[in-house]
């Protein structure tokens, strides 16, 4: 059975609030800020709980894989609450151009909204030119926002997490988090979110003055799939239970743009898309580069592992 989807139209940014799900809580909130900044209206959503699952199960198929089942789950039970305008509300969902269901359960969503909520429109984020008829209008200006935004809130999570089992006072780094993520947005309402070396020296500076203790505790790692690793409903809380060092979000990112290029060697081609990707990849890894130096220079933190290094480990 086919379905005749609704587009999301360049009138639609004025008139409707798009619902993103809450995948990493950090990053996602500042992403959310840089495009309201664009002019969209937007909003993260935070409903979780058994509740969203159950949701899930009712609209998608059991054998789907479990992160596609809570982003459906979450998208309806917030359509469902009456808390927003049916008639102008969209939903945002990502798309990385892969094979598996990080490009596939867009169409889930869809035939669920067709059947239960036919006037929402559903948008593609991607960067891989898929969904062209109802994706995201990636300006320059609006990119170059987003990956400063993925790159202000790695800092903070690796900060936060090299903090928060070590604070002598107990919620101190939160308050120090949730203070940056107050300050951070308006950086973003002109060109300042540019300077970042001296924002970083400055969010370093703050964390570092929190009283932490010297003893040394154990640490975890949480590897896996993307939507389990980061978001809290899918992963039942377990970052604050295991206060962990969580890989940064901009090293998934740097892993979709070194993949396309990667391809293109498997499969002897090139073409404009790779040219772009690899272009992408020299400018975002520039500036995870930029971030690391930032924080060996401050010399009291880890910095994320260098891309590079982790690929030619990987060889």
């Amino acid at each position: 059975m086919e379905y005749n989807y609704p587009k999301f139209t360049p009138e639609m940014k004025k008139t409707h609030t798009i619902l993103i799900p809450n995948m990493a809580i950090t990053q996602f909130r500042l992403l959310e800020y840089a495009l309201r900044y664009d002019g969209y209206k937007c909003e993260i959503l935070g409903n979780c709980g058994s509740a969203v699952a159950q949701l899930g199960l009712k609209y998608v198929h059991n054998d789907t894989c479990y992160p596609a089942l809570l982003v459906v789950g979450q998208f309806m039970e917030a359509l469902k609450s009456g808390k927003y305008d049916i008639d102008h509300t969209a939903l945002l969902i990502t798309q990385t151009g892969g094979g598996c269901r990080a490009s596939n359960y867009i169409h889930l969503l869809r035939k669920c909204m067709a059947e239960q909520f036919p006037q929402v429109p559903v948008i593609s984020l991607n960067f891989a030119g898929l969904e062209k008829d109802s994706s995201l209008e990636l300006t320059p200006a609006l990119c170059i926002k987003m990956v400063y935004a993925v790159l202000y809130a790695d800092l903070l999570m690796t900060l936060f997490n090299q903090c928060r089992p070590y604070e002598l006072n107990e919620g101190e780094s939160q308050q120090v988090l949730d203070a940056w993520q107050e300050k951070l947005p308006k950086l973003f309402e002109s060109n300042k979110f540019l300077s970042a070396e001296k924002t970083y020296a400055q969010i370093l500076r703050d964390f570092a003055a929190i009283p932490r203790s010297k003893k040394p505790k154990i640490k975890v790692g949480i590897i896996g799939e993307i939507y389990v690793k980061y978001s809290p409903l899918a992963n039942n809380h377990l970052e604050d239970f295991l206060i962990s060092v969580v890989p940064t979000l901009l090293e998934f990112i740097l892993y979709c743009a070194a993949n396309s290029e990667t391809n293109s060697h498997l499969y002897d081609y090139r073409n404009f898309k790779t040219l772009a990707f690899g272009l992408g990849y020299k400018f975002l890894h520039s500036k995870q580069v930029q971030m690391i130096r930032a924080i060996q220079k401050h010399g009291e933190f880890t910095p994320p592992h260098d891309f590079e290094d982790l690929r030619r480990a990987a060889d």
